[in-house]
C-alpha cells in the first residue's frame, strides 16, 4: 500500500471533522454534525486499500453512516481537492462577536470542558488537538461527577483511570503539539448542604476543581446562598461554574436564575480565592451583565470558559470575553490569561 493511499484516506478523516468543527461552531443541530463525525470513524477504522477500493467501485455509501453528502466530501478530499461543502463552511466562518478580541487573545486556556468520558461528545485527545489549533497553551479537562449521572459522570475507578490516561497523552503530545498540557480536573456537584460530590483524596490530585450546582436549582435564596458559600470555602475548589444555572435558549428550553444573596457569593469568592466562570456557552452566558458587574466591583478574579462538550464548542470563548469587556473585567484578573505555571500555583495556594 503506497503512502498516497493512506495519505488520500487520512485527508478525508481530517475533512470530515473539520466539517463537524464548523457546524457544531456555528450551532447546527446535533444530528448533522454526528453524521460527518460517525462518517470520519467509519472510514477511518477501515483499511485505506478497501476505502480506495469502495472509492473505485462507486460502493462507500455501502457502509454504515456513510450517505451521498458524506461520500461526496470523501472522494473529494481523495482526490486531492479541498471537498466544496468545507470551503463553504470555512468562508462562511468568520468572527462570533464584535468585540472581546484583546481579551481572547490573551487567553491561555480553556478550564471547563468535556470529553467522551462523561457527556461530551468527542476523545479527550481531539479536544486537545482543537485547543491547541485554537491557540491554547493548555487545558484542564473537567468531565462531571458521579452523581451526575445523566452526564454519565465519572466513578472514582474512571476518574483514576482519566488520571492515567491523561498522563500518557501529555507524553505523547507535548512534542507533538510544542508543549501543550492536559491539566486534570473536574466539574464536581454542589451537593445540597454544599459539600461536593467527590472524595477529598481524588480532589486533592486534581490540578483544577470546577463546582457547580446542578440539582434543585429553585431553592430558596437563603439556603441556596449557605450551598453554594460552603462549596466555595472548600479549599479545593477553584472556580464556581456557571453559577446561577440560567438557560437562555437553545434545545433544553430556557430556565431562570437560581435566586441567591450574590454580594454575599462574591465576596466569599473573593475572600477564598475562589475564581467565577464568566461561562460561554450561548445558552448559559452566566452569569448575566449585572452580576458579573458585582463580582468585578467586589473584587473577584474569573475564569473564561466554554464548557465545550465538542470540538467546535471550544471556539466560544469570544462570547464570554466579550462580555467580560463589557463589564471591564480586567486581563490581568482571569486565571485563564495566566500561564500554566502561574495558575497552578495558585490553585495550590
Amino acid at each position: 500500500m503506497g503512502m498516497s493511499d493512506k495519505a488520500g484516506v487520512a485527508e478525508a478523516v481530517e475533512a470530515l471533522r473539520a466539517i463537524g468543527y464548523y457546524l457544531e461552531r456555528d450551532r447546527q443541530p446535533t444530528h448533522r454534525v454526528k453524521a460527518y463525525r460517525r462518517a470520519a470513524d467509519t472510514i477511518e477504522a477501515l483499511p485505506a486499500a478497501e476505502v480506495r477500493a469502495r472509492k473505485r467501485a462507486g460502493t462507500l455509501t455501502e457502509l454504515p453512516g456513510i450517505g451521498p453528502k458524506t461520500e461526496a466530501v470523501i472522494v473529494e478530499a481523495m482526490d486531492g481537492a479541498t471537498p466544496s461543502y468545507l470551503t463553504k463552511l470555512e468562508q462562511a466562518a468568520g468572527s462570533l462577536t464584535d468585540s472581546g478580541t484583546a481579551m481572547r487573545s490573551a487567553l491561555q486556556a480553556d478550564l471547563h470542558l468535556h470529553s467522551e468520558w462523561s457527556d461530551g461528545g468527542s476523545p479527550i485527545e481531539e479536544m486537545a488537538r482543537t485547543a491547541a489549533r485554537l491557540g491554547h497553551k493548555y487545558m484542564a479537562l473537567t468531565d462531571h461527577s458521579p452523581r451526575l449521572t445523566v452526564a454519565n459522570g465519572l466513578s472514582r475507578e474512571r476518574r483514576l483511570q482519566q488520571i492515567e490516561v491523561v498522563a500518557e497523552l501529555n507524553k505523547k503530545l507535548a512534542d507533538e503539539l510544542d508543549g501543550f498540557t492536559i491539566l486534570n480536573g473536574i466539574e464536581v456537584d454542589i451537593l445540597d448542604d454544599g459539600s461536593l460530590d467527590c472524595d477529598t483524596e481524588i480532589l486533592a490530585r486534581l490540578d483544577i476543581v470546577v463546582a457547580s450546582v446542578h440539582s434543585k436549582l429553585r431553592m430558596a435564596s437563603e439556603p441556596m446562598t449557605e450551598r453554594m458559600v460552603r462549596a466555595i470555602a472548600n479549599p479545593h475548589v477553584d472556580i464556581l461554574g456557571h453559577c446561577t444555572g440560567r438557560l437562555i435558549t437553545g434545545g433544553r428550553g430556557t430556565r431562570p436564575e437560581s435566586e441567591f444573596d450574590a454580594e454575599v457569593v462574591f465576596e466569599a469568592c473573593r475572600q477564598f480565592g475562589t475564581a467565577v466562570e464568566i461561562n460561554s456557552r450561548p445558552e448559559r452566558l452566566d452569569p448575566p451583565k449585572r452580576l458579573l458587574s458585582l463580582a468585578v466591583e467586589t473584587g473577584c478574579v474569573f475564569s473564561i470558559d466554554t464548557d465545550a462538550h465538542a470540538p467546535g464548542q471550544l471556539d466560544w470563548q469570544p462570547y464570554g470575553c466579550e462580555r467580560a469587556e463589557e463589564c471591564d473585567v480586567a486581563i490581568e484578573n482571569v486565571i485563564n490569561t495566566w500561564d500554566a505555571k502561574k495558575l497552578l500555583e495558585w490553585t495550590n495556594a
